[in-house]
């Protein structure tokens, strides 16, 4: 089954930097998506899946930049190097230590060890899906940024990633609606309750068109400023 409706999504991976870690000079390299592994979402990025947006960006003259935990206010760096290799998305990123305390900060627990993930934002261009195994494809994608996490899947930076869904006028996937509540004070239970009547209607709604569509949008716009409690 071939799908091409775009989707805003994270994808978590480890950073497995080389032995020397992020040199003092703030640069780095690691791997932004690996290809042909099934996540936790039962899908799996395939080879070239990126090579268009690559491409597009390069014309542009654009550089995606180095996000802390998916904050979009919060840039520290960029990336010099995005390319496809064999195993997947290399990146070659560089931290701007000089100019911003941030970054400096994401250095030292980089070399602490600390910080050890990355995580990608991405729309889904294409994808197809398997019947039989129950896996989706990523086929095409548009990167958006990629951002150092201090564990890939960690509670902070999935909350940033379901805001940076929102801002964008997306709605998250029910698992991380269901954490940002928990982590906003619900009980289990209560974020269960509310993500599944509120957010899991309007997912099983958004095909049926202009109405779900409005609803969606309405559903967005009330909770994208939301902001957790500071204790």
């Amino acid at each position: 089954m071939f799908d091409t409706k775009r989707r805003l999504k994270v994808r978590d991976f480890d950073l497995d930097l080389k032995a020397d870690g992020v040199a003092e000079d703030g640069t780095f390299t690691g791997y932004g998506s690996v290809f042909g592994v099934v996540d936790s979402y039962n899908e799996v990025v395939a080879p070239g899946a990126f090579a268009d947006s690559l491409k597009e960006l390069q014309a542009k003259g654009r550089k995606i930049p180095v996000l802390w935990q998916h904050m979009e206010r919060e840039p520290i760096g960029a990336y010099d190097e995005v390319v496809e290799d064999g195993h997947g998305l290399k990146v070659a990123g560089r931290l701007l230590i000089d100019g911003v305390a941030r970054a400096k900060e994401a250095q030292q627990l980089m070399q602490a060890g600390i910080v050890s993930g990355l995580s990608i934002g991405y729309w889904v261009r294409e994808s197809s899906f398997d019947e039989k195994t129950k896996i989706r494809t990523l086929e095409r994608l548009d990167l958006v940024e990629i951002s150092l996490v201090t564990f890939p899947a960690c509670d902070d930076a999935r909350i940033e990633a379901v805001k940076m869904k929102l801002a964008h006028g997306q709605l998250p996937e029910l698992p991380e609606f269901e954490k940002y509540l928990r982590e906003a004070g619900f009980s289990k239970s209560q974020a269960a309750a509310v993500a599944n009547r509120g957010l899991g209607h309007l997912l099983r709604s958004e095909s049926e068109g202009a109405a779900a569509s409005g609803a969606a949008k309405a559903f967005t716009s009330a909770v994208a400023d939301f902001q957790l409690p500071s204790l």
